[in-house]
């Protein structure tokens, strides 16, 4: 499934623009189909020092269009869709709190004619900077610096295009990956081809139409796969006996080790009925701190790709150091053999390996497009992945789903494998002395059907994936649809986790979103 949606999409003109080509940009961007498009520029950011003047030239532009019969080659905007849509529309406008201004041009007497609008001194914050009115309305507001233009062009919920305007191509391309939009267009708007992917993010919808990245969602994978069968936690024993230090282990938010907000916990029995510990059960609340720790985390999405490579070549050093000791745990936890474990950590370390060997070589492409310019497509973090470890691997599967996130640039909320989760107790261990920075790895336990609900429809998450062995893929697809998530779910099939299906370009696909910047240049 992909999702090309709605959008409010910006427009952003700085006061080195070219003014005159900014304004036929602009024409094209919101008036083209009446307005009706997803992408149309219907968010008009000008610079401060330049806007009377842009304006001025603005309503000249608008009232010399012409509107009419769209079978008429003459004509630059025809009809609306129907009556309700332009009532919509009307109402809209009528309603608008900035100062309107109707290009003064004659309405054909019959038919769902709407003139072409301007509406300016807007709260950024207001309906109409914020809903898509699909029509010829145009909103407009100014800024002052360039980080500024950033701040109000990514204050909507959409994600879907976005235009930047200036002669300076240095302030462009700083700008446009600051963007939260699947598409950017440089000195020019509405520029598409089959081979430069397009899309948007947040609520704008996911995956891409054109170029490669176009056919990755409707492609998987040959790899076999196996029915998915519920892993329960070991049964307490017979005779068990509460004797013993009373290890309870905690939740790693933050970059701290925390205790569950409900104080609860579940004793973790080893397959020889043994009593391991105790593991903590997270909650709501628990989440919701893990997601604002990993929104805290943000300045990791813009590190190099050689920093986090680094990073992940010694959390793999450090793991491998202590790699006896997991084995024992692992051992301990799910009854394997001694050289089984020891191979789960042997396999934790070559998949760190691997995935910091990517963090710098997953890299985008230029497109060839027809057009004197580039389309840049960037691969970019998708932000912050909740994600629910495979139950049958308690350590692999935990590293197999962390490290392409957190390679890319993502944060994480992890939970645990739900029977084997002190593995992962034991591992943030290794992150608190590897520098990997304090909420970019949150990892929290608890039972899996009951976190599933509350992790999928928090609204600052932006992907979750589900490996878990609990039946639980329609309810993270349901709540995901709240804010339009990307979702990753096993839909009741199983993979090796050992071998090539545990890996690989799948999981870095699923870890990026591919960003498309069109530079047109030339005089």
């Amino acid at each position: 499934l992909t999702l090309e949606l709605g959008g409010k999409s910006p427009y952003i003109v700085f006061d080195d623009a070219d003014l005159d080509s900014a304004i036929e940009g602009l024409v094209d961007a919101i008036w083209f189909n009446q307005g009706q498009v997803c992408c149309a520029g219907s968010r008009l950011l000008v610079q401060e020092g330049i806007a009377d003047r842009f304006y001025a030239k603005l309503r000249r532009r608008m009232d010399g269009l012409r509107i009419g019969d769209p079978l008429d080659k003459c004509i630059d905007i025809g009809a609306v869709v129907d009556p309700v849509q332009l009532q919509t529309i009307t109402e809209m406008v009528a309603g608008a709190a900035g100062e309107t201004y109707h290009a003064r041009i004659p309405l054909p007497e019959r038919g769902c004619f709407c003139p072409p609008t301007l509406i300016t001194g807007l709260s950024p914050c207001g309906r109409w900077m914020q809903e898509e009115i699909f029509g010829p309305v145009l909103v407009g507001t100014t800024f002052r610096t360039p980080s500024e233009a950033v701040q109000l062009a990514n204050n909507t919920r959409y994600g879907l295009a976005a235009t930047v305007w200036s002669e300076n191509l240095n302030l462009a391309l700083d700008v446009a990956p600051k963007l939260a939009a699947g598409v950017v267009w440089v000195n020019a708007t509405n520029l598409f081809d089959a081979a430069a992917g397009f899309g948007g993010v947040r609520e704008s919808g996911f995956g891409r139409e054109g170029g490669w990245e176009g056919l990755l969602a409707y492609t998987q994978p040959k790899t076999r796969t196996r029915p998915l069968k519920k892993i329960d936690a070991v049964p307490a024993p017979a005779d068990a006996s509460g004797d013993g230090l009373d290890r309870t282990a905690k939740l790693y938010i933050g970059g701290k080790q925390a205790r569950p907000d409900g104080g609860y916990s579940r004793p973790v029995w080893s397959a020889r009925a043994k009593l391991l510990g105790h593991m903590p059960l997270g909650n709501r609340k628990d989440i919701r701190n893990a997601v604002e720790a990993a929104r805290g985390a943000a300045a990791w999405a813009r590190s190099t790709g050689h920093l986090r490579a680094q990073i992940l070549y010694y959390v793999g050093e450090n793991l491998s150091a202590r790699a006896d000791e997991f084995a024992s745990r692992i051992r301990d936890l799910t009854g394997a053999t001694l050289n089984t474990a020891r191979a789960e950590v042997e396999t934790c370390i070559s998949r760190l390996f691997t995935y910091a060997a990517w963090a710098d070589k997953y890299d985008g492409a230029a497109r060839g497009v027809p057009l004197r310019g580039i389309a840049l497509a960037m691969n970019e973090p998708v932000g912050v992945i909740g994600a629910f470890a495979p139950d049958d691997a308690p350590l692999l599967g935990l590293v197999s789903v962390m490290a392409p996130a957190i390679a890319m640039g993502n944060r994480c909320v992890l939970v645990a494998s739900e029977p084997y989760p002190l593995a992962a107790t034991d591992f943030y261990q290794v992150l608190e002395t590897s520098d990997v920075p304090a909420g970019v790895v949150n990892i929290l336990t608890g039972v899996h059907a009951e976190l599933a609900p509350h992790l999928a429809g928090h609204m600052d998450v932006d992907a979750v994936w589900s490996f878990s062995s609990s039946e639980m893929s329609g309810v993270i697809e349901r709540e995901a649809a709240a804010n339009i998530k990307r979702t990753w779910v096993n839909n009741a099939r199983g993979r090796d986790w050992t071998g090539a299906a545990g890996e690989g370009r799948e999981f870095l696909a699923a870890a990026t979103e591919v960003k498309t910047i069109w530079v047109p240049y030339g005089e």
